[in-house]
């Protein structure tokens, strides 16, 4: 099935996959990030993620990763800001998301320049979230960030989606990308089931997200840590293509797109 999204005013075609370039502004984040005082390393993060085949950047300034804590607003805006305004004096075209959780963000984001809102909460950390993304009609990457209470995991996953596709749509918002948050609540064992059954998400007809780049579903069962994951990342990135997946979220750019070029050759983009 043909998909697209609707970014600037044009439409990105999904019919191939396409590859979200993580650039994290948090000191805090549990890979890399980017020093947003620092110009010239923020600039030499993303041109290196543009050259290599980012077709999206996301950017973020709040840490998710396990344990953390998260900063409070003003930080974060402080970062995001910074950075959103150097990408955009630098990159006016490129197609930008903003990780965040908090709706006062996503309304400065988009007024600075950001075209779709990644929001890993799934609005369960801030419920006016879709009021903002419904007002500014801008993509959004709707998370399921819940934990999982049935056996089969991937039923929790679809119940969630689907209740929430019928509320994001009856509220106008038209494109909706759905991330089942490999790593957001679910137990390892939960995530390799969601990760096998991934092409039944394709019953409602969404694009799918998946962000599953050096996370610990890799790199525990692998008695490793994040720096040593890329070869597990990519072998997880190419059973989520094989089962339908249109977007990765990754830290390694030319890894993905490689991915990519190598199962169009199996799988050609309709």
């Amino acid at each position: 099935m043909d998909m697209s999204l609707r970014i600037h005013n044009q439409l990105m075609s999904l019919s191939c996959p396409r590859v979200m370039a993580i650039v994290n502004f948090s000191p805090d984040s549990f890979y890399t990030s980017c020093d947003v005082f620092d110009e010239s390393h923020l600039l030499s993060c993303v041109e290196s993620a543009l050259l290599a085949g980012a077709d999206i950047l996301d950017i973020g300034a709040c840490s998710t990763r396990p344990e953390s804590s998260p900063v409070d607003a003003a930080t974060e805006w402080q970062l995001l800001s910074r950075g959103l305004a150097i990408i955009r004096h630098h990159w006016s075209d490129v197609p930008i998301s903003v990780d965040t959780f908090r709706a006062d963000i996503a309304i400065q984001a988009i007024a600075h320049g950001a075209d779709m809102i990644n929001d890993v909460s799934g609005a369960n950390a801030d419920p006016h979230m879709w009021e903002v993304v419904a007002k500014h009609h801008v993509p959004y990457v709707l998370t399921h960030a819940n934990p999982i209470s049935q056996q089969d995991t991937m039923v929790d996953v679809l119940h969630f989606m689907q209740a929430s596709l019928d509320k994001l749509h009856r509220m106008g918002i038209a494109d909706v990308i759905i991330d089942p948050g490999f790593g957001f609540g679910k137990t390892i064992a939960q995530n390799y089931a969601i990760l096998n059954q991934l092409d039944v998400l394709q019953v409602l007809h969404a694009p799918v997200l998946v962000g599953i780049s050096r996370k610990s579903m890799l790199y525990q069962p692998l008695h490793a840590s994040p720096l040593d994951v890329l070869p597990a990342t990519v072998a997880a990135n190419t059973l989520a293509l094989e089962r339908g997946v249109n977007i990765l979220r990754v830290h390694d750019v030319a890894a993905a797109r490689q991915t990519i070029q190598i199962h169009q050759l199996t799988t050609p983009c309709p």
